[in-house]
């Protein structure tokens, strides 16, 4: 999972659910500068890139389609 894949991720739930990058952010990560950062260049760890991305999947909008060349975590309890 790339920097690159989590902010395109973002940038689709954002879009879709008319919320900013930061207020994204702030639900997804508890940190609303997470995704500017991103967009800037930086770079997450490993474990928070894994919480975030299954924090999309469990929020994830029933009528938004997941992006394709992007893998979706399993839920929790069961499959995606």
């Amino acid at each position: 999972m790339s920097a690159a894949q989590i902010l395109e991720i973002a940038e689709l739930y954002a879009g879709h659910c008319k919320l900013k990058l930061s207020t994204v952010g702030a639900y997804a990560a508890n940190d609303g500068k997470f995704f500017g950062r991103l967009t800037d260049g930086y770079d997450c760890r490993t474990r928070t890139a894994q919480r975030i991305l299954a924090w999309f999947s469990e929020n994830w909008p029933a009528d938004l389609e997941w992006p394709k060349a992007i893998s979706r975590p399993s839920k929790r309890g069961g499959a995606a």
